[in-house]
């Protein structure tokens, strides 16, 4: 039974249901004043196709996203399924994420990490608070696939693969699917 409206969700519980999601896992890159920055964010979304824009959810308390905010742009990187280290990399807080990693620089000189699943350079349109996050919408004006990389999804509590799935496995819309 569903409670009452206007009843208070406890955070614990939100975060408990919520890992029923699966989320893709992604590292935001930018160009900055001081070089290459990047984090990892699990809360990325498809706003509209026309024009082309994406979102991205970003904690307040991030340390790697003030110098990147200012920056006017930004690559998402869609990790692939075994780029847990690159992953691991990237969510931690400070330290020289870029040491050691060879990177290329999109058409709007943001990093676009290696072997990722597809990366999407874009241009930022607004930042806006919401409650304990920042959600970036920003236009694709650039963007890039690898074929044949499972995407690396988060799913209560783990990193985990996505099957390849064959076009044909997908249901036909009307034909007994919901």
């Amino acid at each position: 039974m569903a409670p009452p409206v206007g009843t208070h969700v406890e955070p614990q519980m939100f975060r408990q249901v919520l890992a029923h999601v699966p989320t893709t896992v992604t590292v935001v890159t930018a160009a900055t004043g001081d070089g290459p920055a990047g984090l990892v964010v699990g809360s990325f979304v498809s706003v509209s196709l026309q024009p082309p824009l994406v979102g991205v959810f970003i904690d307040e308390s991030s340390a790697s996203w003030p110098p990147m905010s200012g920056s006017g742009s930004f690559t998402v990187n869609v990790l692939a399924h075994d780029q847990q280290d690159l992953c691991a990399r990237f969510a931690r807080s400070g330290g020289e994420k870029f040491a050691d990693l060879t990177w290329w620089e999109s058409p709007h000189g943001n990093p676009v990490l290696p072997g990722t699943t597809a990366w999407l350079d874009c241009l930022v349109q607004q930042v806006q608070k919401l409650g304990d996050h920042f959600f970036a919408v920003a236009e694709v004006v650039g963007l890039g696939v690898e074929a044949g990389l499972a995407p690396m999804v988060f799913h209560c509590g783990s990193l985990l693969t996505v099957g390849d799935l064959a076009p044909s496995s997908h249901p036909t819309p009307g034909k007994g699917q919901p």
